[in-house]
């Protein structure tokens, strides 16, 4: 009975997280706090892109005057399309990029060119925008960029490293649309799901300046071992920006960005936060983990195992919880299915039996856009009693992990995390809940 219990108060308090990341109440409190914002432009258009696109889209909206709006446009992932009035709605692919994404970035890139000198580009920016609006340069396909595209997730990479690879393969990304947008004035609201908030990162920093070089990118795809697997016409494009043939990306102190400015309005730092204040109002003794989880799934949760084990082994707590964020990397090296957020939630079952983690617990791993992977989970809840209902159903544990197979592993002991899609995406949340009682 008390499992039941610590699985029906984890997910409480991840679904506290992902509340805390509500796109549209996140673009409301920016228009209530900034009342007079928008009252010198006489025309406000709207381009809004991520998986958090609907909510964010409606929100400002209902709140622009009729008189003021312009151009609207709004792209988000399948899963998430929800009616807008008065709006261009166009669904596309993530995380690979499709037609309909490359088509939605072209009209982006119309729509901005239009802006005039003395009106606004109110740009509303959230998670999953890098693949929602693929615009490759000249002489890469739109079939080369999805290619390369693959490479990078399956390959171990971090989202700072793919998004240092899509910004120099693109139109938009990388400050491109701020680029495009000038000289009209822009301003982007961000619900970040980067887990240091970089607005050069969040969505491949559309309207912000880029650091990084194509040397940096080329780095990337030759330290994860895909450069010979990158499509030729990719590589081309990268070494001649490396040569100077090509332009690098806009950087900082260009005067195309003299116009531009943004706002961060939801991250997964305000959801892990959200997080611990619902376990405390629980009476759960709370640990919170001040440096977000990242580096390869697997590893990371036998740590926070091998953690958790010092902390309880020191304290006089009965009701503990163990509250963080963060965004984890799967090196593919399998055919399984499953998602960053199941291969955890199983490597932590696995640790914690290894470990001998014998307490009353349970761990959940989500992403708070509801998708891990490609699978219809969010992620998964498992307990100490999880590799036995595994075995139970037949099922070898670690070798569904070495096949990264987490999604079958964690069915067969009824361990999947099904949420839905939510509408917003501030990267990943993790809860471990343990009783001494």
């Amino acid at each position: 009975m008390k499992l039941q219990l610590l699985r029906q108060d984890a997910q409480r308090i991840f679904k506290a997280g992902v509340e805390a990341a509500d796109p549209y109440l996140a673009v409301a409190d920016f228009f209530e706090h900034h009342p007079d914002f928008f009252i010198p432009y006489p025309v406000v258009h709207l381009i809004a892109f991520g998986k958090a696109a609907c909510g964010m889209a409606t929100a400002a909206m209902e709140r622009l005057p009729a008189y003021q709006q312009g151009l609207r446009i709004a792209v988000t992932n399948y899963e998430n399309v929800a009616p807008i009035a008065n709006i261009e709605l166009i669904a596309a692919g993530h995380p690979i990029p499709d037609a309909a994404g490359f088509k939605a970035a072209q009209k982006i890139s119309d729509y901005a060119k239009t802006a005039q000198a003395n009106e606004l580009v109110l740009i509303l920016i959230s998670g999953g925008g890098s693949a929602l609006i693929p615009y490759p340069c000249e002489g890469i396909s739109l079939a080369e960029k999805i290619a390369t595209t693959h490479l990078l997730l399956s390959c171990g990479a971090t989202i700072h490293e793919i998004n240092c690879v899509r910004k120099h393969l693109s139109h938009l990304k990388g400050g491109g649309l701020a680029k495009y947008c000038a000289p009209a004035h822009s301003h982007a609201l961000i619900l970040s799901d980067v887990l240091d908030d970089d607005l050069s990162v969040i969505a491949s920093g559309t309207t912000v300046a880029d650091a990084s070089t194509f040397d940096e990118a080329i780095q990337v795809l030759q330290s994860k071992n895909v450069w010979q697997a990158t499509p030729a016409s990719v590589k081309t494009h990268l070494l001649k920006g490396k040569e100077g043939i090509i332009n690098e990306t806009p950087k900082p102190g260009d005067t195309i960005f003299g116009n531009t400015s943004h706002d961060l309005v939801g991250s997964n730092a305000l959801s892990v936060a959200a997080m611990h204040h619902m376990a405390k109002s629980m009476d759960y003794h709370t640990i919170l983990y001040r440096n977000p989880l990242c580096g390869e799934a697997r590893e990371v949760a036998a740590s926070f195992v091998r953690d958790a084990q010092k902390t309880l082994s020191a304290t006089n707590a009965k009701r503990l919880a163990f509250i963080t964020g963060g965004e984890t990397t799967v090196t593919l090296k399998g055919s399984g299915k499953g998602g960053r957020n199941q291969e955890m939630a199983l490597a932590f079952a696995i640790a914690a039996e290894q470990y001998s983690l014998k307490e009353k617990w349970v761990f959940l791993s989500g992403g708070t856009d509801g998708i891990d992977g490609v699978s219809p989970a969010a992620g998964g809840i498992v307990d100490v009693n999880s590799t036995t209902r595994m075995h139970n159903a037949h099922v070898n544990a670690q070798e569904r992990l070495n096949n990264n197979d987490s999604y079958h592993a964690l069915k067969s002991a009824d361990d999947l995390l099904i949420t839905g899609a939510t509408g917003t995406n501030v990267a990943d949340l993790q809860v471990l809940l343990v009783d001494l009682s």
